[in-house]
């Protein structure tokens, strides 16, 4: 079976069990080469984390489709996506925004951020802003953003990344003290508040920087 094969079964996979519930994100996953952002040796068509260098993983693809269906990406959004690694998970939203949207992705590691930018500019997605900062600070310049994705578990939810976010605005992070987090679903209110959903346990990297681990 070649890699186009895998891709294709993969998402009809992710469309049976639930994952991808809306013909965007299918269109999406469809779109942009998974395998394009991964380093030799792993195996990009797999529903697993895969390890990209630096003691960091890029999500399994059940994770990616569950997030962005969650966050409820529309065209036109700015979008800041925490724990960018090599680009993936941000050109996938960049595909949901569509030309209309922008998409800054923070990484905190230097070499896996070049490796984003030249993958993101070899595949299209050349328009994705990444940026090398302490993603639990978020990324000030650019604020408010109408979504905000957080690739990487926090103790709790980092008060710039609230601050930053607009009303009616909504942010997925993973929060927790152990290896082991709750996917939060963060939405803020006009009145300046959040309400705050449970989507589930999730595994991810820890969150590093001021308001991190």
């Amino acid at each position: 079976m070649d890699q186009e094969d895998d891709w294709k079964r993969l998402v009809e996979r992710l469309k049976a069990t639930g994952y991808i519930r809306s013909k965007a994100v299918e269109r999406a996953m469809l779109k942009v080469p998974r395998h394009e952002f991964m380093p030799p040796n792993t195996e990009p068509y797999a529903d697993s984390p895969q390890p990209i260098g630096q003691g960091q993983t890029i999500s399994a693809p059940h994770m990616v489709a569950m997030m962005v269906e969650a966050l409820e990406l529309q065209t036109g959004h700015k979008v800041l996506e925490v724990g960018g690694g090599r680009g993936y998970h941000a050109a996938v939203i960049r595909e949901l925004v569509g030309e209309e949207g922008i998409v800054y992705t923070v990484e905190r590691i230097p070499s896996l951020a070049e490796r984003a930018r030249k993958t993101l500019i070899h595949t299209g997605y050349e328009d994705v802003k990444v940026i090398v900062a302490d993603g639990s600070k978020g990324y000030p310049p650019a604020a408010p953003y109408d979504r905000i994705s957080v690739a990487c578990g926090a103790p709790s939810v980092p008060p710039p990344l609230v601050e930053q976010l607009k009303p009616e605005g909504k942010m997925l992070i993973p929060v927790g003290g152990g290896f082991y987090q709750e996917l939060l679903l963060v939405k803020k209110t006009w009145e300046e508040k959040t309400e705050r959903k449970g989507l589930g346990g999730v595994v991810f990297v820890p969150l590093k920087g001021e308001y991190g681990h």
